[in-house]
């Protein structure tokens, strides 16, 4: 797991400081409009809904867009027709990266997936190559909290367990299926949640440094910069002095 932690704080520090909002709200409104038109445009029904509106609000999406989405997803307001894909392919290194795009223009993500993979000295591979090597899992943070506490709640509420995070936090680990129902049992035992997501996370990781490191962090961030790339996925564990 470290590989993605430390690399999802790197791209914090990296990457959301210095993106410009307008991209940020792209990305939301086209993962809104998927997830209203996969499972209908009422959170309160709709977890995964739920959860990306969670996500947007925290950057200050005005409601207002948020809300035009639901309804491009739901066919109410016309739009573009997104779809979800996935690539799989290796940076530098023997790294395994998952590429998960929204779009609406196959070819076009394809190659623009593929060209940053080969500039930074990847290989983009067949669906399946890299997939193994992770595992989806739904995780809750929440802030302020004791750890006795929590985990005694946590496991009532059906989760498998939880993670001390660097900011002072805990991570509830769960099942996909788990995930909305563990998150509404915390809220109602009064803990701070912070975000409820379904996350990739690597079973194994693959240590970086030195100038592979920077090769590999060249790659995951130019992948990062496509407008049709949602989120990057690595097995990277990127040695502190080259991160």
């Amino acid at each position: 797991m470290a590989g993605h932690s430390k690399w999802a704080n790197i791209r914090f520090r990296k990457g959301l400081q210095d993106a410009k909002r307008g991209k940020v709200f792209t990305k939301y409104i086209r993962e809104i409009t998927v997830a209203a038109r996969v499972g209908g445009g009422d959170p309160g029904h709709n977890p995964r809904l739920r959860t990306v509106i969670d996500k947007a609000l925290g950057q200050n999406m005005p409601k207002d867009n948020i809300e035009r989405a639901i309804k491009r997803g739901t066919g109410e307001l016309e739009g573009a027709h997104y779809e979800e894909i996935q690539y799989e392919g290796y940076a530098p290194g023997g790294v395994a990266v998952m590429v998960a795009c929204t779009t609406d223009n196959r070819n076009r993500t394809a190659g623009e997936v593929r060209h940053a993979f080969s500039k930074h000295g990847g290989n983009l591979g067949t669906e399946g190559s890299v997939g193994y090597l992770f595992e989806k899992r739904g995780v809750v943070v929440v802030a302020g909290a004791s750890e006795e506490t929590l985990l005694d709640a946590a496991l009532d509420a059906g989760a498998d367990d939880i993670a001390a995070i660097p900011d002072g936090g805990f991570e509830v680990l769960t099942a996909l299926e788990k995930l909305s129902s563990v998150r509404d049992a915390l809220e109602a035992a009064k803990f701070s949640i912070v975000s409820a997501e379904t996350v990739v996370r690597p079973l194994t990781d693959v240590r970086v440094e030195g100038e592979e490191a920077e090769r590999v962090m060249k790659l995951l961030e130019a992948l990062e910069d496509l407008d049709d790339v949602q989120n990057v996925y690595t097995n990277a564990d990127f040695v502190e002095e080259s991160a």
